[in-house]
């Protein structure tokens, strides 16, 4: 069973609905209790970093996040479940996330339009079990203010660029994160779920 971790921010039933279309089994979940039981972990997020972080301490979710990692069983990050992966963000000030990915989430630079909304590409920087099959330069659906600044080159699995040159997915053993929506991002973004379900 992949679960999927609803912790009051953002609409998660898009990408159940996703998992169900693939043909996995999937649930949202407000209870830490279930996680352990979980095959699958999927943290997806909409709205500010710090009152993300706030919410999963407050319902209980960090500690059984972090042993459900531990375990090495498959873990993906969606949007804002990608960036809380960092080690802090100067979202509204400075907030700490869990830091499992090296580097901070930054405010994109003046001179472009914010939010970086819409389609935009994904240039594969190391080919892993979550891009296979998705060509090089495939677009995806993007919706997000900040974005993260990986420091360790191992965690980059690729890059967008918006004006800079950005990290839109990390991953480091069975760790995986994107800054896009794949549930919303046509075949492209259906076959990723598909391959991070298979792990």
């Amino acid at each position: 069973m992949i679960n999927i971790i609803d912790f009051k921010m953002g609409n998660l039933r898009s990408v159940e609905k996703a998992f169900h279309h693939l043909g996995f089994e999937a649930a949202i979940s407000q209870e830490p209790r279930d996680i352990p039981g979980a095959s699958h972990l999927v943290l997806p997020g909409d709205g500010a970093f710090g009152k993300s972080m706030q919410h999963i301490r407050e319902m209980g979710f960090e500690d059984p996040i972090r042993e459900f990692i531990s375990s090495g069983r498959p873990f993906l990050g969606i949007c804002v479940g990608f960036q809380l992966l960092f080690g802090t963000s100067e979202e509204m000030g400075i907030h700490k996330g869990f830091g499992l990915f090296q580097g901070a989430v930054k405010k994109f630079p003046k001179g472009r339009k914010i939010p970086h909304m819409g389609w935009n590409q994904v240039s594969w920087r190391r080919i892993s079990a979550l891009s296979a099959g998705i060509p090089d330069n495939s677009y995806f659906y993007f919706v997000h203010s900040y974005y993260a600044a990986a420091t360790d080159p191992d965690n980059i699995l690729g890059t967008t660029d918006y004006g800079i040159n950005f990290v839109s997915v990390a991953g480091q053993r069975n760790i995986f994160a994107v800054q896009f929506h794949p549930e919303k991002s046509q075949e492209a973004g259906l076959r990723l779920l598909k391959n991070f379900a298979e792990i």
